[in-house]
């Protein structure tokens, strides 16, 4: 067991092993729950900044945040020491594109935050603001968290109108104030989803896009109080949000997946040249990753998506993440849904079909971080940021290895879920108690 020495306060991880699962690995949080200075020692330690790997390192936290990163062993007076030895640190895991906080059971009676049925409120949805609809109470919060998420991009998954509104990044540590950016991202469908929502065809999907974003560039230069008329197609709170988009405050998410969708995606650059596209899918990227690259566009993939599930996938492969690597396009690895847990196994995956380890878990971190503007605080273990770490029984990317104690901004996160607490009931239950007993 954990134990405190008397010289040195230092904690060991050690194996909790489950009857018929494969080996499922915790820290003991009653020792340094509450401490200010962590040190964790000895770990292969995935800076994702310059320092690279340190192959056993020491990470020094001090009230939130990165104190130290050291190579070898080093604990100074004050610090409690974890000791991580043949364990992997890495910062923790950014969602990408995810609907956390929105939707609990997606089938469920009340209220989905995640959708948006009324079309009267806003003329296109770009005004949808989604930092008003988190509900931190959400047990997929935890589950996330426990698989070494620590933070997220959540937005609005459908809202059967042009724009699906503006999204935040959350922290997942479950805390009231969980919004660490409001208003971070705006989303587009520009695929054949779009087209569907606008009269089924990209002929008008297109238009209204343009004529959207016109609208918003004039807008910038016109009074727009309420004692003033305004006749665009858009309304005066869709103008306001999207001049943010124009002038490049947010990033644009733009859904597309054909080679022709995605290069005209590019070409909105041309009439509106200080948008920040990002491109979501982008199944036929791969075709196009020279100039994808040449516009420094980033795209967040599933690189689980290898059917052609819809003719405008005709080229999915499972190594369009590592096409678009090597062409230089930087992309980041996330699923359009609560299920963002998955996207380290997906990581893997492509990794398996040619990604280079290391931009596998930049995808999980330091890109996403840089897509929405929050690098100087999340992403990576660099001195000064916010200490949101990971510690892991292994390889991260693979299946069998497990997150064995995450932090957010320093304080040790129960690594316990829903899923974890039904597991532990039923596992070891009473038979002289009935299945569904209460404790």
């Amino acid at each position: 067991m954990n134990v405190l020495k008397p010289a040195v306060k230092k904690l060991s991880l050690v194996n909790k092993y489950v009857a018929i699962l494969f080996p499922i690995v915790a820290l003991s949080l009653s020792t340094y729950a509450n401490a200010e200075k962590l040190a964790i020692t000895g770990a292969q330690i995935h800076t994702m900044s310059s320092k690279g790997v340190i192959e056993q390192g020491t990470l020094l936290i001090d009230d939130g945040k990165i104190k130290q990163v050291l190579e070898g062993v080093s604990v100074p007076a004050g610090y409690t020491e974890i000791d991580a030895k043949g364990k992997v640190v890495t910062p923790g895991f950014i969602g990408a594109l995810t609907n956390l906080g929105l939707v609990e059971v997606s089938m469920s009676a009340g209220a989905n935050d995640a959708r948006v049925n009324a079309h009267e409120i806003s003329s296109v949805g770009s005004a949808y603001d989604t930092q008003y609809a988190i509900n931190t109470d959400s047990t997929l919060i935890e589950i996330t968290r426990l698989e070494g998420f620590t933070s997220a991009a959540t937005g609005l998954g459908r809202t059967g109108q042009l724009f699906d509104g503006q999204g935040a990044i959350i922290t997942l540590s479950k805390a009231f104030n969980s919004v660490v950016k409001p208003q971070a991202f705006m989303h587009v469908d520009l695929s054949s989803g779009g087209a569907n929502k606008s009269g089924g065809s990209r002929a008008a999907l297109w238009v209204a896009v343009n004529q959207s974003l016109r609208e918003a560039e004039f807008a910038k230069t016109s009074d727009l109080s309420p004692n003033k008329e305004w006749h665009g197609m858009i309304s005066r709170a869709d103008a306001l949000a999207l001049g943010n988009v124009i002038n490049g405050k947010i990033p644009l998410l733009v859904s597309a997946n054909r080679a022709n969708d995605i290069l005209q995606v590019l070409s909105l650059k041309t009439d509106f040249p200080s948008l920040k596209l990002v491109l979501v899918s982008a199944s036929d990227g791969w075709r196009v990753a020279k100039q994808i690259a040449a516009a420094n566009v980033p795209v967040i993939l599933d690189p689980e998506n290898n059917l052609p599930s819809q003719f405008d996938r005709l080229g999915a492969t499972l190594e369009n993440a590592a096409r678009l690597h090597a062409a230089n396009v930087k992309i980041s690895i996330g699923i359009n849904t609560h299920n963002a847990r998955l996207a380290p196994q997906h990581a893997g995956n492509a990794v398996a079909n040619g990604l280079p380890h290391t931009a596998a878990i930049e995808a999980l971190t330091i890109n996403p971080a840089t897509i929405y503007g929050v690098q100087d605080t999340l992403g990576s273990l660099e001195v000064g940021k916010q200490a949101d770490v990971v510690i892991w029984s292994g390889d991260p990317l693979e299946v069998t290895q497990s997150a064995l104690q995450v932090f957010i901004a320093g304080k040790a996160m129960p690594m316990e879920s829903r899923q974890t607490k039904l597991r532990d009931r039923y596992l070891h239950r009473d038979p002289k108690l009935p299945v569904t007993y209460s404790k």
